[in-house]
């Protein structure tokens, strides 16, 4: 039952952001605070320029643990690696935003990125079939891509093997003694349609199976960052973080 009512929270979702609904409960409050405002300020603040904020009264602030914890480790983990150069394959755009302030950085993606940073080159490309050569890449990274691939959620081709493709040319194109910093959603395996997938992450690493594991950290179902677990401790989650480093030796 509790599966079947997931089911029906993201269906109903899709069509209409009850959260936003929700949020009306705080228009009361809103107008005793503008009221509040103009009586004490100089300035006007009148209503033709309003911008109701109604989500933002929380007692802490509000994040998602994959996207704050997989930033996090990466950051750490090339700054330690130290990199002369670092490819990223469809990543978040505001991580590698970052990253490329202290490495040089190109970003590949499917929509490509339109901006211009110093330290940033930003191209075209698509993961299932990169164009790069064999083995040429020493730093990569694909964080929370490859299970979107194939489910034409980003305008990409329907293709049941899409993750497995991405998978084999991120492996294809990692030079010798590279490394690849590649995180997804693990537990229970399953196609989640047309959101993205979940694996195993033995499924990854066998996937992979060209390349060395050297590090496995996890955030879990409860939100917690797991640092350097064995890979049988996401066996019992519904929906994780996977954060895998692999080497080819």
């Amino acid at each position: 039952m509790s599966r079947l009512l997931h089911t029906t929270a993201r269906w109903v979702t899709a069509f209409a952001d009850l959260r936003r609904l929700a949020a009306l409960a705080y228009l009361p409050r809103y107008l005793a605070h503008w009221f509040q405002y103009r009586r004490q300020s100089a300035q006007p603040a009148p209503l033709l320029d309003s911008y109701p904020c109604f989500g933002d009264w929380v007692a802490s602030t509000p994040f998602d643990p994959h996207y704050f914890y997989q930033a996090a480790w990466l950051a750490r983990r090339i700054a330690q690696a130290n990199p002369v150069q670092h490819v990223d394959v469809g990543s978040d755009v505001r991580m590698i935003g970052v990253l490329s302030a202290f490495v040089s950085t190109e970003f590949v993606d499917f929509r490509p990125l339109q901006v211009q940073l110093p330290g940033l080159k930003c191209v075209a490309g698509n993961v299932a079939a990169l164009d790069r050569a064999t083995g040429s890449i020493h730093s990569l990274s694909c964080l929370h891509v490859i299970e979107h691939v194939g489910l034409g959620r980003y305008g990409d081709a329907i293709d049941p093997a899409g993750s497995e493709k991405a998978l084999r040319e991120l492996q294809r194109v990692l030079a010798p003694k590279g490394r690849l910093y590649l995180s997804t959603p693990v537990g229970r395996e399953r196609v989640c349609f047309n959101a993205h997938r979940v694996f195993s992450p033995g499924t990854i690493v066998k996937l992979l199976s060209e390349l060395r594991l050297l590090e496995f950290s996890l955030v879990d179902d409860a939100g917690r960052f797991l640092e350097k677990q064995d890979i049988e401790a996401a066996n019992s989650l519904d929906y994780g973080c996977g954060l895998f480093i692999l080497e080819r030796p």
